[in-house]
């Protein structure tokens, strides 16, 4: 466990905050400074990272671990949270869940022991899913220490469903509405009649496969399914034998949940044997993805997130950039806005619990981030508080060579940046829920 700012992180500080006061043209009273950085100096408000963060997944858990650095740094240069007793900085605590839910568990009883009523995770749906059961045991158990919980990427349906609880907050969108974005530029695709669909088996890839199926069903009939198959969770090292069933198997496209590693090596393999069809992913546009394809992705890998670096708007360039001077290695340029959303709508509701001096604990937090409703970056976002669902913007983007029309910033320093293809509103992408929240 580790403070949010290391050395090195405190160092290049100043800069960051001199280039986020330009870049983003905040209102005046907002501007971060060196100065108003100093002013949060009440006891900082703790939240504890339960992450991956060794293990086959490391790469994705630290790249979270940056995108919050990054989101706190900027709360903190402009002064912390605002409260009637003073100021208050946000501090990030890292807890390595070692990419398993037992572990997770265990990082949660140590962040509890700790006295951290803030936990966030999400790089993996079945963590989160026994996340959410732990803490609303613990919370009837112990309500005098109950727990907030944060979540940006676990993105089974079923967390906001049938599991949804008063105490969870997903700032991501769920598997069926990234599907749902992601099908609407498939459907468009008259040549497409042979689709391979391929997936992590775990309750998260197990939820995309079962929502492609529906989905294909009802919007494109004609399309065959050739291929529908799960495979081990951050356990295969040589995907060959999948790529080579692709090929085999006369499709045209795959579709896939996969992230991280196991991403990555499925594209390496399907370019090893000549597979030429098109990747429909939800995370293909990082983490060494597009490296890994090459040419052979252009116009051929899509990939469906609530913001790419390549959104032609003024404030989502300054946003982007600013990012790239604070985190300037190639392998580092991995950013999420809606990480960024959340730790908005984190201080500000830390800020409206507090404002008539009430207590900054996990009841009152979760009574005002169901009510959160931030702009950033031109980026606008709300919760629903009916299932604590984030309602946001979705976008499509295919991989083209940088340079080309509408890819002025590649990815990763590979060369190959995202085209954005389709805009989707959040009313476009909101989709119904069944939750019945018990509410305390």
């Amino acid at each position: 466990m580790h403070p949010v700012l290391t050395s090195p992180l405190r160092r290049r500080c100043t800069t960051w905050v001199l280039a986020m006061a330009a870049c983003l043209s905040l209102p005046a009273t907002a501007q971060p400074s060196v100065q108003t950085a100093s002013a949060a100096s009440g006891a900082p408000i703790r939240i504890g990272m339960i992450e991956g963060l060794s293990g086959p997944f490391a790469n994705t858990g630290e790249a979270v671990f940056r995108n919050l650095v990054w989101a706190t740094e900027r709360v903190n240069a402009r002064g912390g949270v605002k409260l009637p007793g003073g100021n208050r900085p946000l501090l990030i605590e890292r807890f390595d869940s070692k990419g398993q839910t037992e572990e997770a568990l265990s990082a949660l009883r140590s962040a509890i022991d700790r006295n951290i009523t803030i936990v966030t995770q999400g790089n993996s749906s079945a963590a989160a899913a026994g996340l959410i059961d732990a803490i609303n045991k613990h919370n009837e158990r112990e309500p005098s220490r109950q727990v907030v919980f944060l979540n940006y990427s676990a993105v089974d349906p079923v967390l906001t469903n049938e599991k949804c609880s008063y105490w969870h907050f997903r700032f991501d969108a769920h598997a069926d509405m990234r599907m749902t974005a992601l099908m609407s530029v498939l459907r468009e695709v008259a040549a497409l009649k042979n689709i391979y669909l391929i997936g992590q088996d775990y309750s998260f890839g197990q939820a995309v496969l079962r929502e492609a199926r529906n989905q294909l069903a009802a919007k494109r009939p004609d399309v065959k399914i050739v291929g529908d198959e799960l495979h081990p969770m951050a356990r295969v090292k040589d995907f060959l034998p999948y790529a080579n069933k692709i090929k085999a198997s006369g499709a045209q496209a795959v579709l896939t949940g996969n992230w991280g590693n196991d991403l990555t090596l499925l594209v390496k393999a399907a370019r090893e044997v000549g597979f030429e069809g098109t990747f429909y992913t939800f995370y293909g546009n990082a983490l060494g993805a597009p490296a890994a394809i090459g040419d052979a992705g252009i116009g051929k890998v899509v990939a469906v997130a609530d913001w790419f670096p390549n959104v032609a708007t003024r404030e989502s360039e300054a946003f982007y950039q600013s990012f790239r001077q604070r985190f300037p290695k190639p392998e580092e340029d991995y950013v999420h806005m809606r990480m960024q959303l959340m730790i908005e709508s984190l201080a500000q509701a830390i800020e409206r619990a507090g404002a008539d001096g009430s207590p900054i604990n996990a009841a009152n937090l979760a009574a005002q981030l169901e009510k959160a409703d931030v702009t950033f970056a031109g980026q606008r976002a709300r919760m629903r508080a009916a299932d604590h669902q984030f309602q946001q913007p979705l976008t499509v983007a295919v991989m083209d060579r940088q340079g080309a029309p509408g890819v002025k910033f590649d990815v990763e320093g590979s060369g190959y940046g995202f085209r954005v293809i389709r805009s989707i509103t959040p009313q476009q992408a909101e989709q119904p829920h069944s939750c019945n929240m018990a509410r305390p």
